[in-house]
């Protein structure tokens, strides 16, 4: 599939690795639908670079297929979908305050594990009526993961949990999808600078470069969205997980 012929939905569309993805993916000639909560924001991104904008509760089911619809409507069809929509709690199991709250846990579980599964199976409905390629293809999905999936930190116990689920999701589903000509890939990215980090003094920036082995610095989300590209261009990549963190292992 090639950038031209690209119709992507890309959640948490307006910021961080969402917003470098969909200003990526319009540059090359994509056609894009950002969903995100931030209503204002999106509109102004979705503004400025041509692209459409639809106001999303990725947890919630009339939310996400409504906005669907309107990217449906917008772009003729929906091609890719790409969740990066995501939150991130530190509490440790047990902290001075006591035991985690288990409704930051189910949160967090809900938001970042199964509002991306919940715009996967919906997206995969309508990815599933494309006119299929020579080879059967018909879209891909590409859900976000960490490498805090692999090796979570102290205090990430519901992060890694959340991200774990979706490290695990990319096989099954794309076994399942492989009848309907629908790949399923995740990109677990390492310690991007994102607006959170952005705001952080430099010298913790650096200090948290220090411990990526190569090359020592923070992650361009740029990149990121350059490996969502080859992921869409790159037929015979197809239900595993990609590390992108400089071969960064967390301690």
């Amino acid at each position: 599939m090639q950038m031209k012929d690209t119709a992507a939905i890309i959640t948490g569309g307006a910021s961080g690795l969402g917003e470098a993805t969909a200003r990526h993916f319009r540059a090359c000639g994509a056609q894009v639908t950002l969903f995100d909560l931030d209503a204002k924001r999106g509109e102004k991104i979705a503004s400025e670079i041509g692209a459409s904008f639809a106001h999303t509760d990725v947890t919630d089911e009339d939310s996400v297929t409504q906005s669907l619809m309107h990217a449906k409507s917008s772009m003729g069809r929906i091609t890719t979908a790409i969740n990066c929509a995501g939150i991130v709690i530190g509490k440790k199991t047990l902290g001075r305050d006591g035991p985690h709250s288990l409704d930051a846990f189910r949160s967090t579980i809900d938001i970042n594990l199964s509002g991306t599964f919940n715009v996967a199976r919906l997206a995969a409905a309508e990815i599933s009526r494309n006119k299929p390629a020579p080879d059967g293809t018909r879209g891909v999905i590409i859900n976000t993961a960490s490498i805090a999936a692999f090796e979570g930190q102290k205090g990430q116990t519901a992060y890694a949990a959340s991200k774990s689920g979706i490290a695990g999701l990319s096989l099954p589903m794309a076994r399942d999808l492989s009848r309907d000509g629908i790949r399923v890939m995740a990109i677990a990215p390492g310690i991007f600078l994102t607006p959170m980090l952005q705001g952080l003094p430099q010298d913790v920036q650096d200090e948290l470069a220090k411990d990526v082995t190569f090359p020592k610095r923070l992650g361009d989300p740029v990149e990121f969205a350059r490996l969502a590209q080859f992921i869409v261009e790159c037929d015979y990549l197809n239900g595993t997980v990609i590390r992108l963190d400089g071969a960064l292992r967390m301690q």
